[in-house]
């Protein structure tokens, strides 16, 4: 079975070596190299804490390459607070891999991914996994258009098109059509790769696409684009969710909690308005994303990191719960999501929020 993904996005429109990448993941799994900075963290651990290093070495499976996308576990990482949590070292894997996998079977303490990815895992293929918290309250997907070509403003706007999509979002893509009431046969479907080209090229009318990638791709092409996005039209749910076992959760919650701790943290600074946006496209740029090919441009990246910060993560959920919460009513909105794709599951197979409710009730100050 092929699990629909995070959503696999081109870093630019030349594309990316998708087989290169995934041989990358590939390698990170066998030998787990750290990408951890070398920063150590001056504070003492508050009351309770687990000591710096205590809890050894944790490892984190991307949905996607080291870009803005993870500024807040850059941040976090570069700052201290992993080590500050009590962990000696964190490793950061690279995708596009399934991240579900991964995770289920060992080669990753934690993985980032979205609630549909991670339903389909759990009820398809029997992974013992769950959802602890979101970094993103809304996904970010969207069918991307051009105004003088496809020009897709509704849902209903889709008849008669020629939408690009990606095999590991098909699944997805068909939710959308029916939360929306759309027949299949009023449009084509055009299997694509990663690339924006042929959106570029006006070969097809319409692209699967992540409101923080090739949208903000596309435009900064010079065109003039539209947006359509899956959250604001009746298929809502949580993504760069994080994922781990049901064995971690129940035998090692102390890791969970103090994980949760440090990726608060560092989203905290990533979206502290545009000092932290800069500092988490920064630390992409030149620091844990420096080797991919073709190389991040900061702009963009920068322009990512704020996209994210002010239209996914921060809600006003988030403002009176905290970061990485996931409210009764959000997670209601999720399940109905998940069964508009064809996923039968229940909100308790699916999210454990126990672990981030006790993460803010030992440390009120991270809420706001």
């Amino acid at each position: 079975m092929t699990l629909p993904q995070t959503g696999p996005r081109p870093a630019r429109r030349t594309g990316v070596r998708l087989a290169a990448l995934l041989a990358a993941g590939a390698l990170a799994l066998t030998a787990c190299g750290s990408d951890g900075g070398d920063s150590t963290a001056g504070d003492a651990p508050a009351s309770g804490a687990p000591a710096a290093g205590s809890l050894g070495e944790t490892s984190v499976q991307f949905s996607w390459i080291k870009n803005a996308e993870f500024a807040g576990e850059f941040i976090a990482d570069d700052s201290g607070y992993y080590e500050k949590a009590g962990f000696s070292k964190v490793t950061f894997l690279p995708g596009p891999v399934a991240q579900e996998e991964v995770v289920a079977t060992g080669k990753a303490d934690f993985g980032l991914s979205n609630a549909v990815s991670t339903a389909a895992a759990i009820a398809n293929s029997g992974f013992p996994l769950k959802i602890v918290g979101a970094t993103y309250q809304k996904n970010p997907f969207s069918i991307l258009s051009l105004a003088d070509k496809g020009d897709i403003k509704t849902p209903q706007d889709l008849c008669g098109k020629k939408i690009g999509v990606q095999d590991p979002n098909l699944s997805l893509f068909k939710a959308f059509l029916s939360a929306n009431g759309i027949d299949e046969k009023c449009l084509t479907i055009v299997p694509n790769s990663f690339d924006v080209a042929p959106l570029e090229d006006k070969q097809i009318d319409g692209l699967v696409a992540y409101l923080t990638n090739e949208s903000l791709l596309v435009k900064g092409h010079g065109f003039d684009t539209v947006d359509l996005p899956f959250a604001d039209n009746n298929l809502p749910f949580v993504a760069e969710t994080v994922i781990t076992t049901d064995d971690m959760i129940k035998n090692s919650p102390e890791k969970v909690e103090a994980f949760l701790k440090a990726e608060i943290e560092g989203w905290k600074d990533a979206c502290d308005g545009d000092t932290g946006y800069e500092a988490g496209a920064k630390l992409a740029v030149e620091k844990y994303g420096k080797d991919i090919d073709p190389p991040l441009e900061l702009k963009k990246e920068v322009e990512q990191a704020k996209q994210q910060c002010e239209l996914l993560v921060n809600t006003d959920e988030t403002k009176a719960n905290g970061l990485f919460t996931i409210s009764p009513d959000l997670i209601e909105k999720n399940i109905a999501s998940v069964k508009a794709a064809g996923i039968d599951i229940t909100a308790e197979e699916l999210f454990d929020t126990s672990i981030i409710e006790k993460v803010y009730a030992d440390n009120p100050d991270l809420k706001g």
